[in-house]
């Protein structure tokens, strides 16, 4: 029998991921919360589930949390919801869970940031803290700096009219194929009671990067905010490298194609 792998939030990330564990052979059950986009999956060949856990439908989420291993990778910042959905993780079959945050959680430093910098008092950073600390299954956190890939271009990132923010300050960002490969890795590895950093290892400044992205996409000029003070935070990634013995796939930012 194959293993079967849960992703609730099959968006640009989670059926990326779920598509490629499905070509490694595991069985894929992913969630969505659109009825158009349930053919989609299934023509992927992944096993689908509509759900919607503001108010989840019973039978559907226990068949939908069957698997050892559930990868959260949705947008939601309530916390009720997301206890309501620990509620169910907690009778479930579920072991093991990946939680997708974001570097957001912590403050501008002017520095380095690592996993013992201090988090903003946000809800994202309060969810966390909810899967952390819960005893029923073993939780990994990967906070992911901003991503990029494929058909989302950091060249369009850049909004016309709308200044660059903080053109001094430093770039943390990590491409699809990166976090993909990351997941997995923690999956594979068992990697587990972990909050990990995951950005690319170079950090060029906002300047250099956006200037040369904006080109890549047809842009003639962008402009930069000069009077905002400098504010920055470098996301630090050494604990993940090490943990996973990993090397980034696209490690140099100001050396995209």
């Amino acid at each position: 029998m194959r293993q079967s792998i849960s992703i609730l939030g099959c968006g640009w990330l989670g059926l990326a991921l779920a598509s490629d564990l499905t070509a490694k052979g595991y069985e894929v059950y992913g969630s969505t919360t659109s009825v158009s986009k349930i053919e989609h999956l299934e023509e992927k060949g992944i096993k689908s589930f509509l759900i919607d856990i503001s108010k989840p439908d019973l039978d559907i989420i226990r068949d939908f949390l069957s698997s050892k291993v559930l990868v959260i990778a949705i947008t939601s910042k309530s916390i009720d919801d997301i206890k309501n959905l620990i509620k169910h993780i907690e009778v479930s079959e579920v072991q093991n869970v990946i939680f997708i945050s974001s570097t957001s959680v912590y403050p501008f430093t002017n520095g380095i940031v690592t996993e013992n910098t201090n988090t903003l008092s946000t809800p994202l950073a309060e969810i966390e803290q909810l899967f952390i600390s819960n005893p029923s299954f073993k939780s990994t956190i990967i906070r992911f700096g901003g991503l990029f890939g494929y058909d989302r271009k950091p060249g369009n990132f850049v909004k016309d009219n709308k200044p660059v923010e903080y053109p001094d300050g430093y770039v943390n960002l990590i491409h699809r194929d990166d976090c993909i490969e990351i997941i997995e890795q923690v999956i594979f590895k068992n990697v587990w009671n972990e909050i990990l950093n995951a950005c690319a290892d170079s950090h060029p400044k906002r300047r250099d990067f956006y200037l040369r992205e904006s080109q890549k996409t047809g842009k003639s000029q962008i402009v930069f905010n000069e009077a905002t003070e400098s504010k920055y935070k470098i996301i630090n990634s050494q604990k993940l490298k090490r943990l996973l013995d990993y090397k980034f796939i696209h490690a140099d930012l100001m050396n995209l194609v």
